[in-house]
């Protein structure tokens, strides 16, 4: 399986912070992190909330796979942006240049698409230590809470299938050297976030 990677906070990002006079170096950092933030930005709005109500909480196989590679998306992903400090230095750069261009009223490419209040959803979203399993979790609460008509079983049932599966699966030998060897821990398949 292929690692998923961020790109680490860079020596230009920092010497454009070191040396805010620098128009060059302070263009060349920008345009290096406003491609990153929108990456930032399509995870924070896309989450799991979206696919929740459509996989969630049924008795099909197909369903349950889903929501198990959901599953697998969002410890990935908590676990992608746990290990990688670059990725809020990242968004804290762009927020501070941001700023900075707006009080001199110099115009930003892709300001539209990031304005203050994405922003600063986004910043709660990355604030988190796990947001995706957060949102997960918020997420199943409200889905139960709104939908009181769905006996409360189907929903503890569905998790304790998940997670009887998965104890299954780390507690036979066979299953678990799997899952032990990268190549083979996603049927061959090659993943990235």
């Amino acid at each position: 399986m292929q690692k998923a990677s961020w790109r680490t906070y860079s020596h230009t990002e920092e010497l454009a912070i070191q040396h805010p006079a620098d128009e060059k170096l302070q263009e060349k950092a920008w345009g290096a992190v406003v491609p990153l933030v929108e990456i930032l930005r399509i995870f924070s709005e896309v989450s799991v909330r979206k696919y929740l109500e459509y996989f969630l909480f049924t008795r099909e196989q197909a369903l349950a796979k889903q929501f198990a590679e959901i599953l697998h998306f969002t410890l990935r992903f908590d676990e992608l942006k746990m290990t990688n400090p670059a990725i809020q230095n990242d968004f804290s750069y762009y927020r501070r240049t941001l700023s900075r261009m707006r009080i001199n009223n110099v115009p930003a490419e892709g300001e539209n698409e990031v304005n203050n209040e994405l922003a600063n959803r986004m910043s709660l979203f990355y604030a988190e230590a796990t947001p995706m399993l957060k949102t997960l979790s918020d997420a199943t609460t409200k889905f139960v809470s709104e939908n009181k008509n769905l006996p409360i079983e189907n929903t503890t049932d569905c998790l304790s299938t998940m997670a009887s599966v998965c104890r299954v699966m780390l507690e036979t030998p066979e299953y678990r050297s799997r899952f032990t060897n990268e190549e083979t821990g996603n049927g061959g398949r090659h993943n990235t976030l």
